[in-house]
């Protein structure tokens, strides 16, 4: 079992590590300030240099790379905010994955070059107002009438909502109640119908919208039919690549924390030494690093046993569990030991904690997962009902 990265993955996260510090940390105060989004123009930097491609077929453009190299490089985006890597997240881990390997090869031949080339991003619609957790509890409705899917219905927490390009769209295509009836189709914004309700503001994850959208007999071509009813564990396989990514994210922030408070531990003096000398302080950054470690490899694992295809189930829960519950940790006792520092909006490391938590509730909350996880130890699901 070799854990050692080839010559070309050194290489490709050199390259991420040297761009996203030398190139985005004012972009990632602007997002900060703003909450505005990743711009066109710098999209198309991220796409000049391979970034949202990385492991997308070639025939689309991609670079047809392993998940592992792309989760390599977005952890370096990551370490400088979440709202500078989450275009390289929805590219390389998020929906892009789903069009690319369910969609009509039309479809697929459309969309990933454009998300590839910076030209569009792609958001994912999953929960609704009563619709979370219980994601199969979704009412969103779509009917196939003739050349033509029309669907009917509201989703919520869609994080890209209102400013991404096209939308992959879980829908409920018969009455069958539970997973059996549940699909999913892709929308583009323009599509007459879709309307987007006014933007969250929520705790952290600035510069990536949210708001909830609005399906008033939205019609789209058969061909925007990504899977039927019967097709969710299709849909939840691919997901799986999009835990591991957010997982990888989680390990960005904290990786991130983690090299802020090295820096400011050294530079900082108290009693007439570096805080450093103090022992107290070497626990705590021992304490960080081994977390973050210890998560790098469970994401590196899964990823590197899924290859280009789909990764375990139970490695990818395991890994998001981890690396939600570690970044949060890791991220407060960043915040701790820079004292008043590390409270202050100007440093960055406050914006950290804040975003720390929201990859604990998006793409299946932790709990969740630890139930996923205790289930596969069993053989057996466990039902939520009552």
């Amino acid at each position: 079992m070799n854990f050692d990265f080839t010559d070309d993955q050194r290489a490709l996260q050199e390259t991420a590590r040297r761009f996203a510090q030398s190139e985005l940390p004012q972009l990632a105060r602007q997002i900060g300030e703003s909450g505005e989004p990743v711009g066109k123009d710098w999209l198309k930097k991220y796409a000049e240099l391979g970034f949202l491609g990385i492991n997308s077929r070639e025939e689309h453009g991609g670079l047809g790379l392993p998940h592992l190299d792309a989760f390599i490089a977005m952890e370096e985006f990551a370490k400088i905010s979440v709202g500078v890597g989450f275009p390289v997240f929805e590219c390389c881990a998020g929906p892009v994955r789903i069009v690319e390997a369910l969609g009509h090869p039309n479809l697929a031949a459309r969309v990933v070059p454009d998300a590839v080339a910076g030209r569009m991003l792609v958001a994912i619609c999953m929960s609704e107002p009563d619709a979370g957790t219980a994601l199969t509890d979704l009412r969103t409705k779509a009917v196939i009438d003739g050349e033509e899917i029309v669907i009917d219905g509201t989703k919520r927490w869609c994080s890209g909502a209102g400013h991404s390009q096209g939308y992959v769209v879980f829908c409920r295509f018969d009455d069958t109640p539970g997973a059996k009836g549940i699909g999913a189709v892709f929308v583009d914004r323009d599509t007459e119908g879709l309307t987007f309700g006014p933007q969250e503001e929520l705790m952290g994850f600035r510069g990536v919208p949210s708001a909830d959208m609005n399906f008033d007999k939205v019609r789209v071509p058969r061909e925007h039919l990504i899977v039927e009813a019967g097709g969710f564990s299709k849909l939840m396989g691919l997901f799986n690549i999009e835990r591991l990514g957010n997982a990888t994210m989680a390990l960005g922030v904290a990786a991130g924390a983690l090299d802020q408070v090295l820096a400011y531990v050294q530079d900082r003096s108290q009693f007439g030494k570096p805080i450093v000398d103090f022992q107290a302080v070497q626990l705590r950054l021992a304490e960080m690093a081994m977390r973050v470690e210890s998560c790098r490899l469970m994401i590196h694992r899964a990823a590197a046993g899924a290859g280009t295809g789909l990764p375990d189930s139970q490695q990818a829960a395991m890994a998001k569990c981890l690396a939600n519950e570690m970044t949060r940790e890791v991220t407060a006792m960043g915040m701790q030991l820079m004292g008043g520092y590390g409270y202050a909006r100007e440093y960055g490391m406050e914006r950290r904690v804040r975003d720390s938590f929201g990859w604990g509730i998006a793409g299946g909350a932790i709990d969740i997962q630890k139930v996923n996880i205790a289930a596969g130890l069993v053989g057996r699901r466990f039902s939520q009902r009552a």
